[in-house]
């Protein structure tokens, strides 16, 4: 067969998938879709090939040639350079929207075929990136690749992103995602948007982007991520406007800092070996995996809870200030993890003028515990851990209070810290003695019923340096506080007032503590 036929055979073969997209799509979106022309009996030469049904390969390329420059750390796109490069490829911008993009390297000690399992595999990937991807889902499969592989597997999937707070609103996308083995045996997972295909417009809209990843003979990746989209953040509160802004909250160096965190938490749950001066560790292969589930499930909690999802529906308490509580009622049915009934989950969030590090060795010390959990009415003593990351901070802690409260004798705090460079979390829950002697045993964790509280802890800014490149600044912090409260244990209770009252208190008593002890420190 020649080149010329090669190339309309599969540009045949790429109009089908636009066709199935289009049919897809308006179903989907209730919204007529352009149909493009059958390519296979053109009479005219080779120019044939820049039709709409070659945009998947064209925007493969476009992903790979941003993603294969030089990136000492974070950089932000140049957009007349890019526009001037991609001239005709990528359309106009939409009024009203402003263009974030911005791209970062890492290598992460996960094998370049798992990670590209976990971009393909929307429950992998929603659950690995629990703490940017609200929600997702696939559409429809377009196509599931070949010989076994991901290799020219495409999706049409729809996901939500946020950042823990609800004072950012969340970013809802509609995109197919294309994943492309290369010659040189790097593979590129590219997303194109379908946000123009739906009969409303949205705030946000996703350019080509994704990631190249790089296998390396160590077992390890090199993973590039572009992150490229047009958004509208009018609604987004001042005190987060120059983190979203700079591209820090939802951009490349975000992502990729959660995906080696979660790679080391992965690979703490498959360790064999505790070094021997670990004093504490939980050492048992099935205790270990058994805690770290029940941890997980702790945080994927806290994750969908606190952010500003449009499955969270938050009420202010107060005005419209950064530090006013935000409070949400959710019932709890038939979810053995959780207790039956009424929930109230509370959050504010403020800006500290210390530095996200000493906010979270502060908070996730069990002897600073005392000075702002108000439950804490003793000494706080770790009685068990799982290191699970570099960081010494990144760990699984069973704390026990000696409160001489009769009635939680027989209660101990599950607490799960994490920290990377792009910020870090302190999130536990009271959990019951008899049924932590269970986990720990290797048992199954879930029917240990939680709710957790948490804090979250963000950089204020960026510190730019010369051509572009931004760094995690090291000045202040923006913390978000939250609690889940069981207000009632009969379904479909109604909140008082007096419970709404509690939880307002509570946490702004909360706030109140760790900004005075922080601020006298410091």
């Amino acid at each position: 067969m020649s080149i010329k036929h090669e190339l309309i055979a599969e540009n045949a073969c790429l109009r089908d998938k636009i066709d199935r997209i289009s049919e897809m799509t308006s179903n989907y979106y209730g919204k007529q879709v352009v149909s493009y022309p059958d390519i296979s009996s053109s009479q005219g030469p080779s120019h044939s090939l820049d039709l709409p049904a070659a945009n998947f390969n064209r925007t493969q390329g476009m992903v790979r040639e941003m993603l294969e420059a030089n990136d000492p750390s974070l950089e932000i796109l140049i957009e007349d350079a890019y526009t001037w490069t991609f001239l005709g490829g990528i359309g106009p911008k939409r009024p009203g929207l402003k263009c974030e993009a911005s791209r970062a390297s890492k290598v992460v000690m996960m094998n370049h075929m798992n990670v590209v399992e976990i971009l393909m595999d929307v429950n992998c990937w929603s659950n690995v990136f629990r703490g940017i991807v609200s929600r997702a889902r696939t559409v429809e499969v377009l196509s599931t690749g070949v010989a076994g592989t991901y290799n020219g597997a495409m999706q049409v999937m729809t996901a939500e992103y946020q950042i823990p707070t609800p004072l950012v609103p969340a970013r809802e996308a509609h995109f197919v995602r294309y994943c492309k083995q290369q010659e040189d045996g790097m593979w590129v997972v590219a997303n194109i948007s379908l946000d123009d295909l739906r009969s409303m417009r949205s705030r946000c809209r996703r350019r080509p982007s994704g990631c190249l990843i790089h296998g390396m003979l160590n077992g390890y990746s090199k993973v590039t991520w572009v992150e490229h989209l047009e958004v509208d953040d009018a609604a987004v509160h001042d005190i987060y406007k120059v983190l979203v802004n700079s591209g820090l909250a939802f951009g490349a160096k975000r992502w990729v800092a959660t995906l080696e965190r979660q790679c080391e938490r992965l690979a703490s749950a498959m360790a064999s070996y505790i070094p021997v001066e670990d004093v504490g560790a939980i050492t048992t292969l099935e205790g270990r995996k058994s805690m770290l589930k029940l941890a997980a499930r702790m945080v994927s909690s806290f994750c969908s809870g606190v952010g500003s999802s449009t499955t969270n529906t938050w009420t202010s308490l107060t005005g419209s200030g950064s530090d006013d509580v935000h409070v949400m009622s959710q019932m709890s049915m038939d979810d053995p993890g959780k207790p039956p009934g009424m929930v109230l989950t509370a959050a504010t969030s403020f800006r500290l003028p210390v530095p996200p590090t000493q906010v979270f060795e502060f908070l996730r010390s069990e002897h600073h515990r005392p000075t702002w959990d108000i439950f804490s009415t003793g000494e706080v003593q770790e009685m068990a851990h799982i290191a699970n990351g570099r960081d010494p901070g990144n760990c699984v802690s069973l704390l026990r209070v000696d409160s001489a409260n009769t009635s939680q004798s027989d209660m101990l705090i599950l607490q799960e810290s994490s920290n990377d460079s792009m910020g870090s979390y302190v999130i536990y829950a009271p959990v019951n003695a008899a049924s932590v002697n269970v986990v720990l045993s290797g048992g199954s964790p879930d029917y240990v019923v939680l709710l957790p509280s948490s804090f979250a802890i963000l950089p204020d800014g960026p510190i730019q340096h010369e051509a572009g490149v931004l760094e995690v600044g090291s000045g202040g912090s923006l913390i978000t506080v939250a609690f889940q409260i069981l207000v009632d244990s009969v379904p479909n209770a109604n909140i008082s007032i007096d419970s709404v009252a509690t939880v307002d208190t509570l946490i702004k008593t909360t706030a109140e503590r760790i900004i005075k002890e922080l601020s006298s420190n410091n």
